[in-house]
């Protein structure tokens, strides 16, 4: 009972967001500081966690008329080989992903965009690379 219930919240707890960030966006007549930023930030994760609540819900109601298809469904997202390939696609992309913000920060640098949001693009990147040499180093020592 608990399974089919939580993509119904979420579709709530989206529009929820969603009404709440357009009441702030037509209340506030001169936004400063946080007000300015809050309202977009809850429509965007109000649509997002509405759409994908949505999502789930129709989903599972198509499904559950036909249990078949959804056995084969489950069987092929478990299946080693489709669990090797995406393995595989992330590791492409975050190969690529090394490069390409490389060479974005290079470019902000060049551009002399604010030194803030510079520094905030080189910590994340710092931290995903740091985030894959620990993985890297925790898979190498188990396997």
């Amino acid at each position: 009972m608990k399974k089919s219930l939580s993509p119904v919240i979420l579709m709530f707890l989206g529009l929820l967001l969603l009404s709440a960030g357009i009441y702030i966006v037509k209340t506030s007549i001169d936004p400063q500081g946080m007000v300015r930023v809050l309202p977009y930030v809850c429509i965007g994760l109000g649509c997002g966690i509405f759409g994908h609540g949505t999502g789930d819900v129709i989903s599972r109601r198509i499904l559950k008329n036909h249990p078949t298809k959804e056995k084969e469904i489950e069987i092929e997202k478990n299946d080693e080989r489709n669990i090797a390939i995406g393995s595989l696609a992330k590791a492409k992309a975050y190969d690529m992903m090394i490069y390409v913000f490389g060479a974005l920060m290079l470019a902000f640098a060049l551009m002399e965009v604010e030194l803030a949001a510079l520094l905030l693009l080189v910590f994340a990147y710092l931290f995903v690379v740091a985030y894959g040499i620990y993985y890297r180093y925790k898979y190498d020592k188990e396997m």
